[in-house]
C-alpha cells in the first residue's frame, strides 16, 4: 500500500508517542540483558486475518537506533492464516525486548482494523456499493487506521473536518435549512464535496434541491432505504445524481441488504472502534 508524506509523518510521530510512553527513561528489565547478546525472534498470527503494520514496525527499529532488522513474509494488505510467520526480527536482544510491545500494539491493531474491513467487505461484493470508514478512530492514530481500512479493501471518507462538508441536524438549525446550509458550504469552500445527513425523505429531497452531492441516510431502515434509492435516481441533479450514504445501526446480519437496495457507500464507525486486534505471538528462535 502507498505511504505518502502526510502518512509517513503520522507513522513517525505514532511511534515516538508510543515509545516515550513506553520506555520512559529507560527500559530497566532489558538491562538485565548483555547489550552485546544477539538474538533471532519469530512473530506469527495465531488466527486468520489480514495483515496491516509493516512501516510501523520498520520505524520502530529505527528509531531505536537501527541494529534492529525486521524481514517480513508478508505485504500489508495480505490475507494470513493462524500460525503463519508475519515476519522476523535480527538484532540486540536487548533492543527487540523494548521494541516487542510497541511493535506487536501497532500491528496488532491495524491488523485488527484492516481484518474487521476486510470481513464487511466480503458481505457486499458484488453489489456496487462500497464500503467506508468514519471519523470514529483511536486518538492519534487517524491516519494509520484509515490507512488499515484500506488495506482490507475498504475507502477513506473525509480524513477530519478540514476536507469535506458533512452538514448535519445541528449545522441545518444553526444554518436555517438545508439549501442555506449548502450554499453557505459552496461559498465557503468552491470544489469541497458537500453531504448533508437526512432522516426523512422531505430532508432527502431537499438535499437533492439544494445540489448536495452526497446525502447521508441515517439509521433507514431497510425499505426505506430502497425508497430513498427510488428517489435518488428519479431526481437527477446539475451533476447527474446525488449519491447516497448509508449509516447508522448496520451490522453484518443487515448490511448486504442494504447494499443490495442501491446506495453508494455504506459507512461503518465498529470498524476502526470496536475493534478486535488480531492474536499475535513473538518467540525467539535458535
Amino acid at each position: 500500500m502507498q505511504i505518502d508524506e502526510l502518512l509517513r509523518t503520522a507513522i513517525t510521530a505514532n511511534v515516538r508517542a508510543a515509545l516515550a510512553e513506553d520506555v520512559g527513561a529507560g527500559d530497566i528489565s532489558a538491562a538485565l540483558i548483555d547489550p552485546g547478546k544477539r538474538a533471532r525472534a519469530r512473530v506469527i498470527t495465531r488466527e486468520d486475518g489480514v495483515f496491516c503494520g509493516a512501516p510501523w514496525v520498520q520505524e520502530t527499529c529505527s528509531q531505536l537506533g537501527g541494529e534492529l532488522v525486521a524481514r517480513f513474509e508478508v505485504a500489508d494488505g495480505d490475507p494470513v492464516s493462524a500460525g503463519q510467520t508475519l515476519f522476523t526480527l535480527e538484532g540486540p536482544a536487548s533492543v527487540m525486548l523494548t521494541a516487542e510491545r510497541t511493535m506487536l500494539n501497532f500491528v496488532q491493531l491495524l491488523s485488527g482494523t484492516a481484518s474487521a474491513t476486510s470481513r464487511y467487505v466480503r458481505l457486499i461484493e458484488g453489489t456496487g456499493a462500497a464500503l467506508l470508514d468514519t471519523r470514529k478512530t483511536v486518538p492519534g492514530l487517524r491516519l494509520a487506521q484509515k490507512y488499515a481500512v484500506r488495506c482490507g479493501g475498504g475507502r477513506n471518507h473525509r480524513m477530519g473536518l478540514y476536507d469535506a462538508f458533512l452538514i448535519k441536524e445541528n449545522h441545518i438549525a444553526a444554518a436555517g435549512s438545508i439549501g442555506a446550509a449548502v450554499t453557505g458550504a459552496r461559498a465557503l469552500k468552491p470544489g469541497y464535496p458537500v453531504e448533508v445527513e437526512v432522516e426523512t425523505l422531505g430532508q432527502l429531497e431537499e438535499a437533492i434541491a439544494s445540489g448536495a452531492d452526497i446525502a447521508l441516510i441515517d439509521n433507514f431502515p431497510l425499505e426505506l432505504t430502497r425508497e430513498a434509492v427510488a428517489l435518488a435516481r428519479a431526481r437527477p441533479t446539475a451533476t447527474g445524481r446525488i449519491r447516497l450514504e448509508a449509516s447508522g445501526g448496520i451490522d453484518a446480519q443487515s448490511i448486504t441488504d442494504i447494499a443490495s437496495a442501491g446506495v453508494d457507500y455504506i459507512s461503518l464507525g465498529i470498524i476502526t472502534k470496536q475493534v478486535l486486534p488480531l492474536d499475535l505471538s513473538m518467540r525467539f528462535i535458535d
